[in-house]
């Protein structure tokens, strides 16, 4: 059974910074396409990072410069490093696990964790 668990979330005000991991369990993570998720109250899931088998990385705009993707295939484990939080940052995070090597769409994401809650007071 595959298992994604998502840890390090928590409340920080605005300008601090927080690590976000996603250990994976059941199933060996390196050879596939990772992400990180999130959802905000009322508002559709975006995806906010990603990073291929070969390290390839990707961001969305909002988040660009500020967060910072990361994988240790070793002890197939996903990061999002998280700097200069803002109140719109704020959102239940998620990580989740591709079958295929290249980071396409959200459709391609067959695993998900069940979230880890970031908070960012002004």
């Amino acid at each position: 059974q595959v298992q994604l668990v998502e840890s390090g979330g928590g409340s920080v005000q605005a300008g601090g910074s927080l690590r976000l991991s996603c250990g994976v369990f059941g199933y060996t993570a390196g050879w596939y396409c990772m992400g990180w998720f999130r959802q905000a109250p009322g508002k559709e899931r975006e995806g906010v990072a990603s990073i291929d088998s070969n390290g390839s990385t990707k961001y969305e705009d909002s988040v660009k410069g500020r967060f910072t993707v990361s994988r240790d295939n070793a002890k197939n484990t996903l990061y999002l490093q998280m700097n200069s939080l803002k109140p719109e940052d704020t959102a239940m995070y998620y990580c989740a696990l591709s079958l295929i090597w290249m980071c396409r769409g959200e459709a391609d994401f067959r695993y998900w964790g069940q979230g880890t809650q970031v908070t960012v007071s002004s």
